[in-house]
């Protein structure tokens, strides 16, 4: 039987991470590569990429920065063409690519074009990486595929972005569809649904004093989740630790989805949002008579 060390051991594969140019995807990119994986990583910004992939490498690992907007079905596909061609193979893909265009919009003021992003980034995205990945990994025998969920998926929130939360919860049955369609030529599909962590999409935000207090108040562990915390959870889904998971959705939230019911939502909060250009942060309130 292998140790336990070894289960987690992903030494001799190769790894690819989307949305890797900043935050979580970079906190994935380097547990991948110090598990032993040669890792691909993807983004828009290349520049960003070649620093992440210089950090890995410079840490002992290896690493090579490929630009890909994961709205082109063509771009992926390259995307995992090159890793595979480079590295001889193609193990592990985290599906982690994604975006938040209407922020603190209320859902009756938010542009469609900003809740179509979402759609295209947060959705498509992940079904065209899980695509093109799944293409290699099934003609290979396996593999496994994480994609990035959220808590913001599994329920609805007060004020929560409403086109990112939708996005969310479409992934994770995405997510649940593909596993149980590749399980049977050995390729696994799971998801991560962290709850708030700091991260260039969420710096914003987090520093308002306020909605980090109602952030770490919604959680039963009353803090934010650190980064290096979901290390464990992505190698579990990547490696052989979880050869025997497939279309799970695994909540890294220090216990946020756990709970039951939502607290008030305070004057200053709403005070943030109406202050959004454009007044797309203005609730629309009732015009009733006196």
């Amino acid at each position: 039987m292998p140790s336990p060390a070894d289960l987690f051991d992903l030494s001799g594969r190769t790894a690819v991470v989307t949305g890797a140019s900043s935050g979580l995807g970079v906190s994935f990119a380097t547990a991948l590569a110090e598990a032993g994986a040669a890792v691909v990583v993807a983004a828009r910004r290349l520049e960003r990429l070649s620093e992440v992939a210089s950090a890995i490498e410079s840490a002992g690992g290896t690493a090579l920065a490929v630009e890909c907007d994961v709205t082109d079905p063509d771009a992926t596909g390259a995307l995992m063409d090159r890793a595979a061609e480079r590295f001889g193979g193609l193990d592990v893909v985290v599906a982690n690519a994604g975006a938040v265009p209407e922020g603190g919009a209320m859902p009756e003021r938010m542009p469609p074009e900003q809740f179509v992003e979402s759609i295209n980034v947060n959705i498509a995205g992940t079904f065209n990486t899980c695509q093109a990945a799944g293409r290699h990994m099934l003609a290979a025998g396996g593999g496994s595929i994480v994609t990035v969920a959220s808590v913001a998926g599994v329920g609805g929130a007060v004020n929560t972005p409403v086109g990112y939360s939708s996005s969310k919860a479409a992934i994770i049955n995405l997510t649940r569809c593909l596993a149980v369609q590749w399980a049977d030529r050995g390729l696994r599909v799971n998801a991560l649904a962290p709850a708030w962590f700091p991260s260039e999409m969420t710096e914003r935000v987090l520093a308002l004093p306020a909605w980090r207090e109602r952030c770490e108040d919604q959680t039963a562990m009353r803090r934010l989740g650190r980064p290096e915390e979901l290390a464990g959870p992505l190698l579990l889904l990547a490696s052989d630790a979880g050869s025997y998971m497939t279309g799970h959705v695994l909540m890294v939230d220090g216990g946020s989805a756990a709970s039951v019911g939502t607290a008030p939502y305070s004057e200053e909060l709403y005070a943030v949002h109406a202050a959004i250009p454009g007044g797309v942060g203005e609730r629309i309130m009732p015009n009733l008579p006196a």
